[in-house]
């Protein structure tokens, strides 16, 4: 067996005196698909931002190809053009158009040639049903269409896993299933995805590791199937209970 692609070893993070993660150890290979589950105020985005070290941790370690990402050659940027984060709130340059926001990073982060970036940029924007818009500005662009070019411009920066925080979370329900289906898509394509959301049916369906998340710690994880039809612990089944 290979080696997990992320490994997390007794990870913890606390603001002042405020506790939000404590002890949180799980595996990623390669191709998973892990969604973290848990009420709000569980620490699951933050644990998301301590892996793509937006927050530093407090504790425990982080390894990425066997290695301490404090001690990778090139720091946290170099590292981050391995991990690709798509956030809740889409984060895109409303300063620059849809084909813009997906070059700007490979031209600038990679060196990648204009032509070749922008070659880039439109095989993932046609995979996300969005080469149509390539002149839009994203103020012209729905919540689902900001989305999946977010999708698109981390696509392009060809990161080994794909961070995702509540992307569907901003979103009107009508878009929800335009992200969820271009996620599923990548997916399907042997993607390796860490996704905190809320959207149950898609980590029963999609994910092949659950992981639930309450106060900071992690109660449980396994399969979709041991997780919603097996859970073990009382919380758990009682999460799953109220968002059923």
């Amino acid at each position: 067996m290979s080696e997990p692609i992320l490994v997390i070893r007794h990870l913890s993070k606390s603001f002042g005196k405020n506790q939000v993660l404590t002890d949180i150890d799980f595996e990623v290979d390669k191709g998973d698909v892990t969604c973290i589950i848990g009420a709000s105020g569980s620490g699951k985005s933050t644990l998301l931002r301590c892996v793509n070290l937006l927050e530093t941790p407090s504790g425990g370690e982080i390894l990425y190809m066997s290695s301490d990402i404090r001690s990778l050659k090139g720091g946290a940027p170099a590292y981050r053009r391995k991990v690709g984060m798509v956030f809740q709130s889409f984060n895109l340059f409303y300063n620059m158009n849809v084909l813009k926001n997906c070059t700007v990073g490979p031209r600038k982060v990679l060196h990648v040639s204009k032509e070749e970036a922008e070659k880039t940029a439109m095989y993932y924007l046609e995979k996300v049903g969005m080469a149509a818009y390539v002149k839009a500005r994203p103020r012209q662009l729905s919540g689902g269409q900001k989305q999946r070019v977010a999708i698109a411009r981390a696509l392009c920066m060809h990161p080994d896993i794909l961070l995702f925080d509540e992307p569907t979370s901003a979103l009107d329900p009508e878009m929800v299933g335009e992200v969820l289906s271009v996620m599923r898509s990548l997916a399907k394509d042997g993607m390796t995805m860490l996704v905190v959301t809320h959207e149950m049916a898609f980590a029963r369906e999609v994910a092949n590791k659950v992981v639930y998340m309450n106060k900071g710690v992690i109660l449980e994880q396994g399969t979709p199937d041991q997780i919603f039809n097996h859970p073990q612990h009382q919380e758990t089944k009682d999460f799953l209970a109220r968002v059923r």
